[in-house]
This record gives structure tokens, C-alpha cells and sequence, in this order.
């Protein structure tokens, strides 16, 4: 590999496989396979109770032991293992070594950058568990010839599901801190009725999902606890919506002297984007540091 694998003699205690074509690959919502096997800490490691029934999964691959980038990335991760168990997540390596080369190489992990593995990094050298994955990368091989892994990250609910997946190429190292963000994200997502938006952090506004209007939006987050943004397209409606009731209010009006048919402007059912204060932090402030007023809410409508 042109990024700096070293010439490294891997050996397989079994034939590598016949074909890189597997299974189609399980993707977001669908079951994790388990894994089962080899770590450098278990002789009978077994993914599903590893995690357990509330645990959240990152199961993460790297390409080769005693390479470059994949020793940065597992000592960034190491460093960041009680991070991650903050939010009940269990961390797995992965790899097509097998598990006394990682127990080995840990050490130079450590060495190189202060962080030590804890956590269990699985054995694949047989390349099953990849081939169902679909993350082998065929113009990336050992000294036997065998494929190696691509970066692939999962991230696996308690039910054992997947959350979201990423897939680095072997020459780009993986920013855990994006990682862990990623899990805020999907764990706050989960919980609440909110999206995240672009470039989100912990502690920032967030926006209200699209399946709630504004009035379940008023139920869900306080009418005072949530904000729209004016937009084009919402003002154009709004125009429609005018022009129609003064037309109905019109009609009304005729051949109903003394009734009251004073025109009563309407209100849009629902703005599609909408922000509230991120629900995980109390305190949390995002955007222009506010979620907004019911009377704020009202001029936008006045406005459009």
C-alpha cells in the first residue's frame, strides 16, 4: 500500500476467500451480523453480548496492524474510550489480522501515541465477515494477496440495528471527534422529535422534525419554545392563503348584514423550518443563542 504499510509477513490459518462478491450489504435500519470469534483479549468473543440489550455499538475497521494511519487511529481511539462509554457506547475494532497481532501491535499503539486498547478488536483473516459486509478493498492487499479492509465505521443501535455507517479510504484517517459527534447526534435524535442541522454540536439549536405542525410543534416544545424562519416559498403560500379567505370572506359577506364576517387572516399549518434549543441541554444555546417567542413567531407570519 502506496500510504505505508510495511512489509509485514501476515499469516492465515485458513484460505482467503474465492470470490469478493458477498451478500448485499446490510445498511442503515438493517440487523448487524454478529460477530464471533478471535480478539486480542477473547477466544470466544460474541458481538451481541458484548453490547448487551442497552449498549450502543461502534464497530470500526481498519485496514492492517503495524501500519501508519491505522496505529493513529486506534490510539485516538483508545484515548477516547471513557468519552464514548459516557454515552453507554462499547467501542470494536476490527480487522482481517488476526488476534495475536493485535495483541502485539497494541503496544506500539501505546508508544506512538499514548492511547492503550481496552476495548476488543475483533479477527476476520478469513475475510467472511468482510465478504458480508461488502467492505473489502481489492486494489488493496497483504503479502498473501488477500484484500484488506476499507474504513468503515458503524454505528449500532441497542437493538442491534444500524444507525449509520461511513466508509474512509485507506489513505484518509478517520476524525473521532466527528465520530462522537455523530453519536450525540443520533443519540438526541432518537430521544426527541428533532433533526440536526448542518455542522450541529452539542448544546446548539436544533430543528423541529417536519412530521410535527405547528401546532404539535406548540404541544411538543412550548409556544413560546420554538422559532420559524421566513421563507420564500412559505410567503408565496401564505399570499394564496390570503387572497383565498378574503375571496370566502367576500362571499360571506353578502346577503349577512348584522353577522359578523370581519376577515380573519389565516396562519400557515406548518413552517418546514423551524429551530428549538437543543432538548439534551438545558442550557444550551445555538444559533443566534435563542429559540425565539410565540410574539417573534407571530410577526414572521404578519411579515410573510
Amino acid at each position: 500500500c502506496w500510504f505505508g504499510r510495511r512489509g509485514s509477513s501476515l499469516k492465515h490459518s485458513q484460505k482467503g476467500p474465492r470470490s469478493l462478491r458477498g451478500t448485499h450489504p446490510p445498511s442503515i435500519d438493517d440487523e448487524f451480523p454478529n460477530l464471533r470469534g478471535h480478539t486480542q483479549l477473547d477466544d470466544d468473543f460474541d458481538l451481541y453480548e458484548y453490547l448487551g440489550d442497552d449498549s450502543w455499538g461502534l464497530v470500526f475497521m481498519h485496514p492492517d496492524d503495524f501500519t501508519p494511519v491505522c496505529t493513529t487511529e486506534l490510539g485516538q481511539a483508545a484515548k477516547m474510550q471513557d468519552e464514548f462509554a459516557k454515552r453507554n457506547v462499547k467501542m470494536v475494532g476490527y480487522s482481517c489480522n488476526d488476534h495475536q497481532t493485535h495483541w502485539h501491535w497494541i503496544k506500539d499503539i501505546f508508544i506512538a501515541t499514548g492511547g492503550y486498547v481496552r476495548f476488543p478488536i475483533f479477527a476476520d483473516p478469513t475475510r467472511q465477515t468482510a465478504i458480508q459486509l461488502g467492505i473489502l478493498d481489492k486494489s488493496a492487499k497483504d503479502d498473501e494477496g488477500l484484500p484488506l479492509t476499507l474504513r468503515a465505521v458503524y454505528v449500532l443501535k441497542p437493538d442491534k440495528t444500524i444507525a449509520l455507517t461511513m466508509t474512509y479510504p485507506m489513505s484518509t484517517g478517520r476524525n473521532f471527534d466527528e465520530i462522537l459527534r455523530i453519536v450525540d447526534a443520533l443519540q438526541l435524535t432518537e430521544k426527541h422529535s428533532v433533526a440536526t442541522p448542518a455542522n450541529w454540536t452539542p448544546g446548539k439549536d436544533v430543528i423541529v422534525n417536519l412530521g410535527l405542525d405547528d401546532e404539535q410543534a406548540d404541544e411538543k416544545f412550548g409556544s413560546d419554545g420554538w422559532r420559524a424562519i421566513q421563507l420564500p416559498s412559505e410567503m408565496e403560500k401564505r399570499k394564496k392563503l390570503i387572497a383565498e379567505a378574503e375571496e370566502m370572506a367576500k362571499n360571506d359577506a353578502s346577503g349577512k348584514e348584522g353577522e359578523d364576517t370581519a376577515f380573519k387572516e389565516p396562519l400557515l399549518k406548518q413552517h418546514y423550518l423551524r429551530y428549538t434549543p437543543d432538548p439534551g441541554r438545558s442550557s444550551g444555546q445555538g444559533g443566534d443563542g435563542k429559540a425565539g417567542t410565540v410574539e417573534e413567531k407571530k410577526n414572521d407570519d404578519a411579515a410573510s
